[in-house]
């Protein structure tokens, strides 16, 4: 599977307050294998907006099929204002595993605090989802996919616990976000579903009945992103001054054309090395909900 592809997920980064402790838990617990770590260099930092970031120590990290669909752990303080589920921004990745169920049985007593065991949706048979939040708050969707959705393409792990393959957005205008993401990047829409939606439902004490509308974004039949239209009482994500978003923080996409225009950036776009950058250019664009989207140009 190649993931140099327009649109496709090449890294969720995770802010977290323990890596060493964070690093137990992704690469032991679900066997991803550590393939570069070291402490942030200050122009990166600065491309993100987080400029009070470098020097902070991350680790990469790699599926053991070799999909280079990576997650990034970065070390910073937990922020005290900061609640899972209740703030605009990327509220959660979702990743593609071989067995949900005996992956909920070996996460049980660890760093990872299960928040939705695995369950069938009536209606979805395509996939068995499970939830759960790791150290840094950041929420993670396992997904065990066993065939493709009508509108879409649902890829199948290819070890243990494989790569990220959609993101969730939470909003505060769903239309807005999506237009953006389609003129910007040329994404498609992939269906959109009013729903009662569980997590959404019991982070902010809603009725069990309470509707969300939701989007998904494509490439072709390939999903990237659903936008989550949030609860008017959700707000912007507290976050430490100059340092990354607490949780999930972060999406990196592959792009075919950093030049193309209507994309403006934090910074000017800047060849880095590295597994994840390969020596290509990449620069950081702020999305319409505050969500950081950073792009590798592979055109």
């Amino acid at each position: 599977m190649s993931f140099d592809i327009h649109g496709r997920i090449k890294c969720g980064t995770v802010s977290t307050p323990d890596l060493d402790a964070a690093l137990g838990d992704y690469r032991d617990l679900l066997g991803l294998r550590l393939v570069e770590q070291g402490t942030l260099p200050a122009d990166l930092a600065a491309s993100w907006a987080a400029p009070n970031a470098a020097g902070q120590r991350y680790a990469l990290l790699q599926p053991r099929s070799g999909a280079a669909g990576f997650i990034r752990l970065v070390e910073a303080p937990s922020h005290p204002d900061f609640a899972p589920t209740r703030t605009f921004g990327w509220a959660a990745f979702e990743i593609t595993v071989k067995d949900v169920y005996a992956l909920a049985e070996r996460v049980k007593g660890s760093g990872f605090e299960t928040i939705g065991p695995p369950k069938e949706i009536p209606g979805m048979p395509q996939f068995v989802p499970m939830q759960a939040l790791g150290r840094g708050r950041e929420m993670l969707y396992f997904n065990q996919v066993l065939s493709d959705m009508p509108t879409s393409d649902l890829p199948r792990a290819g070890s243990d616990v494989d790569h990220i393959f959609i993101t969730i957005l939470a909003t505060p205008d769903r239309a807005a976000t999506m237009a953006a993401l389609e003129a910007q990047f040329g994404f498609d829409e992939g269906g959109t579903y009013t729903i009662p939606y569980t997590m959404i439902n019991k982070a902010f004490s809603l009725p069990d009945g309470h509707q969300t509308t939701i989007s998904m974004v494509q490439a072709k039949r390939m999903p990237i992103v659903e936008v989550d239209d949030y609860p008017a009482i959700a707000t912007p994500r507290a976050r430490h001054a100059g340092m990354l978003p607490p949780g999930n923080a972060m999406v990196t996409l592959a792009i075919d054309d950093l030049d193309a225009p209507g994309i403006d950036f934090i910074t000017p776009p800047a060849r880095r090395a590295g597994p994840l950058y390969a020596d290509r250019r990449t620069a950081t664009h702020i999305g319409t909900a505050g969500e950081l989207i950073e792009l590798i140009e592979i055109g």
